[in-house]
């Protein structure tokens, strides 16, 4: 069973977790054992209590996406993860963002491996797991406010020059910013934004015609095309699954 709440880190950070009485599910659920995980900005900082084929459990870094990112269940184990906000995954985990696009890897890449031993152990002993993680989940460095203001402003739909403009800098300058913020440039973090906002009309009963109006789209042709090179599955097929 897949459930989430508001961090209490703040900055729109998540803590979800996943129960192994029903696998994994995700935004958009799990079939056979397997969770689609959509683009979303975000960088996830993911513990898992036991490693498949019986392993011992560690952490999991998960970069941002550009694309659906299709990873097998963990059977019989318990995960729990911090899913920081667009932007914000940097200043915690202490590297760019575009280093690990597209890509899982363990913590202990990043950090110092008896560091990351020590918080597993002390995650997996407390009488709070998701608490404990938070605890241990402090920024390394401060948070740019770029971060900020880079997805409120694409999400409204302002233009990548307006961005730059409103920030006081070239789009060039942005574009190198948002890489180590994000992962990638101002305009695939609108595409992953828009497809996000789109998934909410649909699921919210709006039709597909409305949808691409309303996030913005020029007709639900480019809606469709959209979906599915970010998703890779129709909208339908993601609207159907919790």
């Amino acid at each position: 069973m897949y459930g989430e709440r508001p961090s209490r880190l703040g900055g729109g950070t998540v803590l979800w977790t996943v129960t192994p009485d029903a696998g994994a599910a995700g935004a958009a659920g799990a079939v056979a054992g397997e969770t689609r995980v959509l683009p979303d900005g975000c960088m996830d900082l993911i513990w898992y209590d036991a490693a498949p084929g019986g392993g011992p459990g560690g952490f999991l870094v998960a970069g941002p996406d550009t694309r659906a990112h299709v990873v097998p269940g963990f059977a019989g184990s318990a995960l729990i993860g911090l899913r920081f906000a667009p932007g914000t995954g940097p200043s915690v985990l202490g590297v760019p963002a575009h280093e690990l696009r597209d890509q899982r890897v363990p913590f202990d890449a990043l950090r110092p491996a008896r560091e990351v031993r020590r918080l597993a152990e002390r995650v997996a002993a407390a009488p709070d797991p998701g608490a404990a993680l938070e605890a241990a989940a402090r920024p390394c460095a401060p948070a740019d406010p770029l971060g900020r203001l880079v997805p409120a402003a694409l999400a409204r739909g302002r233009s990548v020059a307006d961005v730059a403009a409103a920030a006081g800098l070239s789009e060039r300058q942005l574009h190198r910013r948002a890489l180590d913020l994000f992962g990638y440039g101002p305009k695939t973090l609108a595409r992953v934004l828009r497809m996000r906002h789109a998934l909410r009309l649909a699921r919210g009963g709006e039709p597909f015609a409305g949808v691409a109006a309303l996030a913005g789209y020029a007709d639900q042709a480019h809606l469709s095309r959209e979906v599915r090179a970010l998703a890779g599955v129709p909208l339908s097929q993601l609207v159907r699954r919790p």
